[in-house]
């Protein structure tokens, strides 16, 4: 892991392609702006993992939640399966 130590205004550049800049710091509570490309999926490392936790559960009940499964797919920047047909109604 890289540690570094940025004043506001201040930035570091990843790849040539992404920048991280402080926007401010408010006690213990740090603002960052992130430019990158669109190809490259920028996410809240907590939602990542609940994600990730949540999908995991619904792996281990098949045919539940294909819908979760598909949104962390989404957020991974992977392909996206073409949504459910819905349940049955009842008969008319």
């Amino acid at each position: 892991m890289l540690i570094l130590t940025r004043k506001p205004e201040q930035g570091i550049v990843i790849d040539g392609q992404i920048i991280v800049r402080v926007l401010a710091v408010d006690g213990d509570r740090v603002k960052l702006g992130i430019v990158a490309p669109t190809s490259i999926a920028v996410l809240r490392e907590e939602l990542l993992q609940e994600v990730a936790g949540e999908n995991r559960e619904a792996t281990a009940r098949p045919g539940q939640n294909a819908q979760l499964a598909r949104r962390l797919r989404q957020l991974e920047g992977g392909r996206t399966d073409p949504p459910a047909d819905p349940p049955p109604g009842p008969a008319r």
